[in-house]
């Protein structure tokens, strides 16, 4: 059984088909716009940019916020390496702060402890689809004058009480690859909420040129006005993903169904004290992204994937924390006492989960599980 299963419906080839008989292949095309628009109206932006991935809309971020050498960001260390690339292009350091083991998101009371004189912005990551405490980061941000950029790779469509995810900061930045629950293949989106920064981020979107403005008819040629780089996915695969967003809310049910009924079926195991499963504030909506359980340490967890696999079940860990890295030493440092990065990220099993994934699918993956615990001393 695979981790995850893309999501497919017979619209998305009759929109890419429309796209291929239109003889427009490339970025900013019909079906892009309205990708564009949806996202818009639904999360309340000022503008969405689609991009040809999460990493980057954190490079768009990262290039607004003219991050250069010497500046300081501050991030969770439980993170994909994305997250701190993108600012690490720019010559910055990465302070890594400890995580909290009930949302696995970054402690947002110990990012204050981390901020100096040369801190320019918060990398808040919504691990999971589970929000982080966006209030909090926004005040500390707010006092200090920093950026606050929302590494929401894995939570489109999540709440933070009531409000969507990556329109809490100055700009949030989405995935639509493969493995997230809306997919365009390879892709993602930038996004923010205040007018000032639309024609600076198109210029970044279009390799530095003017180009967007042009296209519009707002001036009569083109030309290089500043840095920039090729960000615009084909409109191929946004066609792709709006066939998708027709159906956002539907995919959104399903996937929370079959979260749901993980955890009633494994709550049994959980009361016994075999494992642990996610218990999440009741502010945050999550948009059921992964289905997690702790295991009591690395070595049950080795032994447990081991006996999954042997019945054909794909199931994986993520992430090793960015600090005990050779490249996370070099470009960055963790900060105060790393409590739950380590421990949690060593106990940490995701199982499949996806759209229009079966009942006794999961009934057998919770067979499964149970089977490895069976007679196991507590």
């Amino acid at each position: 059984m695979r981790l995850n299963v893309p999501v497919h419906m017979e619209s998305e080839t009759k929109y890419i088909q429309d796209v291929l008989d239109s003889g427009v292949l490339s970025g900013d095309g019909r079906y892009t716009k309205l990708c564009h628009k949806w996202i818009e109206k639904r999360f309340q932006l000022c503008k969405c940019l689609l991009t040809t991935s999460g990493t980057a809309a954190l490079e768009m971020a990262a290039l607004l916020c003219d991050i250069h050498e010497g500046d300081e960001i501050i991030m969770p260390s439980y993170t994909f390496v994305s997250t701190a690339n993108a600012f690490v292009l720019r010559g910055a350091r990465i302070k890594f702060v400890d995580i909290r083991p009930d949302t696995m998101n970054m402690d947002e009371n110990l990012i204050e402890n981390a901020i100096t004189e040369k801190t320019k912005a918060i990398v808040p990551v919504h691990y999971a689809g589970v929000a982080c405490e966006m209030d909090k980061i926004n005040e500390i941000a707010k006092q200090d004058h920093l950026f606050v950029i929302e590494d929401a790779a894995q939570a489109f469509m999540s709440k933070y009480k009531g409000k969507y995810c990556g329109s809490f900061g100055d700009f949030g930045c989405f995935s639509f690859h493969e493995t997230k629950n809306y997919t365009m293949g390879e892709g993602g989106a930038f996004c923010f909420t205040e007018g000032k920064w639309i024609e600076k981020a198109e210029v970044i979107r279009e390799k530095g040129t003017n180009r967007s403005k042009f296209f519009r008819g707002e001036i009569d040629k083109y030309s290089w006005v500043d840095k920039g780089s090729s960000y615009l996915p084909s409109d191929i695969n946004a066609a792709l993903l709006y066939a998708q967003l027709e159906i956002a809310d539907e995919i959104n049910q399903n996937r929370k169904e079959s979260w749901d009924y993980y955890y009633k079926q494994l709550h049994d195991l959980e009361q016994k004290g075999y494992l642990e499963l996610a218990h999440y504030p009741s502010h945050i909506e999550h948009n059921s992204h992964m289905f997690w359980i702790k295991t009591q340490d690395i070595w049950e967890r080795e032994k447990l994937i081991s006996h999954l696999k042997k019945n054909n079940i794909f199931a994986v860990f993520h992430y090793i924390p960015l600090h005990s890295a050779s490249a996370g030493r070099k470009y960055g440092e963790f900060v105060g006492e790393d409590v739950y990065t380590t421990k949690e990220s060593e106990r940490i099993l995701r199982l499949p989960l996806y759209y229009g994934m079966k009942q006794t699918e999961i009934d057998f993956v919770c067979q499964k599980i149970e089977e490895f615990y069976g007679g196991k001393p507590i």
